[in-house]
């Protein structure tokens, strides 16, 4: 059973270096894990999709609200699904820095990564139009 995770964290460091870590990782670990997703990062907040099997997906998620480098760890949205979103990612990444503002303000009440302040299906929404934007990278 495939299942779509969605959380929110702040980062400890939210130093480039930590961050390219965290991808790093994912993206070494994910595929024998069967784990597919997408990360953004923004003003130190994590906002990240998880996909793959039950078992593997709560896991990972177990991992993460133990992993030193993240706190402020928030369940946003958990859904059994048919099929992926993010299959073409073992962990794909969005470069907030490059976002158009006006993206962020269709979906929140400021121009910025917040998901602490909106829906866990808002926040699933504007990754769904990041990916529909090409504002994602780091397919592989």
């Amino acid at each position: 059973m495939l299942v779509r995770l969605l959380y929110a964290s702040r980062a400890v460091d939210p130093a480039a270096v930590a961050i390219d870590e965290i991808l790093a990782k994912s993206r070494q670990g994910n595929p024998s894990s069967g784990i597919t997703g997408i990360l953004c990062y923004g003003g130190g907040i994590f906002l990240q999709a998880i996909e793959g099997g039950r078992s593997a997906v709560s896991e990972l998620y177990g991992h993460i609200q133990r992993d030193a480098r993240h706190k402020d760890v928030v369940l946003l949205h958990y859904e059994e699904i048919s099929e992926r979103r993010f299959s073409g990612w073992t962990m794909g990444q969005v470069n907030m820095s490059k976002i158009n503002a006006s993206i962020l303000l269709k979906y929140a009440e400021k121009p910025e990564l917040d998901p602490y302040s909106v829906s866990g299906k808002v926040s699933l929404a504007l990754l769904e139009e990041l990916m529909a934007t090409a504002s994602i990278i780091g397919r592989a």
